[in-house]
């Protein structure tokens, strides 16, 4: 059995498009499609069938990814065993971050890693989702989490408190805000989907939803509703902005803990590990954390 074609099936049916297998192995969608077309014509059967861009899973495609991913971990398992037998700082490193930290801290905590370790690329994977780190879609995790995979080794590297925050022309004509049960008199931005999972915003739905007007997917999102005046968002304290003020933090809920985070195998490469301390320096020094509200 060809490994690049079945390489590429798995990654059709992870993704569900040709395009999106095309971004992740690296190779134009034409190359995408011949390899499937000959991997299916190897195994004699259909593997998808097309609703539009989708491919879904025929009956086959499904028993037989169930099976292929236990030799895909393999195969990922030889790579990651040579990868961390590196000596040398040069190569890439991928890294995945949420939308906010991805754009607000990343740039500043690698900017003299480029002076110091030329050799190294960066690769950064903006994303709010929990991405696969055994397939070595990405290299480095930063995730804002209070429970890390058990599966994945790494370091807390700061606490994020949690409030309420507003726009100033927003605060200019709203009732006071000192208490959270002062949420009753404000219009909320709220979440929706997978945020509800969150216990900030499943406490917030349950307590003051009826107070809600405004709902998004993602934090950074809410952050700009609430910038331009559409009402009151609970973020995460590093969504602190100077159109964007904190009011009051909420000691009732779990604070957020920033980890970084990699595959066990990996940890002895020195690029990855060169890094990671050039994270963890910046996080532990972070100052855009604020204590308390003004």
């Amino acid at each position: 059995m060809d490994w690049n074609g079945l390489k590429t099936f798995l990654t059709i049916a992870q993704l569900g498009t040709l395009a999106g297998a095309a971004k992740q192995l690296g190779v134009n969608h034409s190359t995408v499609y011949r390899r499937l077309q000959a991997f299916e014509a190897e195994i004699g059967s259909k593997l998808f069938k097309q609703d539009g861009n989708r491919y879904l899973l025929t009956d086959t495609g499904e028993a037989l990814a169930q099976q292929g991913q236990a030799i895909q971990s393999g195969f990922d398992g030889i790579e990651r065993t040579l990868m961390g037998k590196e000596h040398l700082p040069r190569g890439t490193v991928k890294i995945t971050a949420p939308f906010n930290l991805a754009n607000k801290v990343l740039p500043h905590a690698l900017k003299a890693l480029r002076a110091d370790y030329p050799d190294i690329h960066i690769e950064v994977l903006s994303s709010n989702q929990a991405l696969n780190m055994n397939s070595r879609i990405a290299d480095i995790a930063v995730r804002a989490t209070l429970s890390p995979p058990e599966h994945l080794m790494g370091r807390k590297v700061c606490d994020l408190k949690w409030g309420l925050f507003a726009s100033e022309a927003y605060l200019k004509n709203a009732s006071p805000l000192k208490h959270a049960a002062d949420l009753q008199h404000h219009t909320l931005i709220g979440g929706t989907g997978a945020m509800l999972d969150l216990p900030a915003f499943s406490w917030l739905e349950k307590q003051y939803g009826h107070r809600i007007q405004t709902r998004c997917d993602e934090l950074t999102a809410m952050s700009y509703f609430a910038e331009n005046d559409h009402g009151v968002a609970l973020l995460p304290a590093d969504q602190t902005r100077s159109a964007l003020r904190p009011i009051l933090f909420l000691d009732h809920l779990n604070e957020s803990q920033i980890w970084l985070l990699t595959h066990p195998d990996l940890r002895k490469t020195e690029r990855i590990r060169i890094v990671m301390d050039a994270l963890a320096r910046y996080f532990e020094r972070w100052q855009v954390i604020p204590t308390s509200a003004d």
